[in-house]
């Protein structure tokens, strides 16, 4: 039986597709254990909740400029 240049082609096709469905499946095999092996070695850090909550500061005030220059800023991008 003579060997075609299609039967070649559909070898070297499904060879490659092979080796890079299997080095894909080994990638995220290994980094799958490597996810386990981090979560499973370090310490997840203790969440503290605080009985108040932060003072917020009433004595902040805003420069004018400042507020003119982000009301002008809405206006121009409302105007387009």
């Amino acid at each position: 039986m003579e060997v075609t240049l299609i039967h070649q082609g559909l070898d070297l096709m499904l060879f490659g597709m092979g080796t890079v469905f299997g080095f894909l499946a080994l990638l995220v095999g290994i980094t799958r254990i490597m996810s386990t092996a981090v979560n499973y070695f370090t310490i997840a850090p203790e969440l503290s909740i605080s009985a108040q909550p932060p003072a917020v500061s009433t004595n902040a005030s805003v420069d004018p400029k400042i507020i003119a220059a982000i009301q002008l800023a809405i206006n121009e991008h409302r105007g387009r």
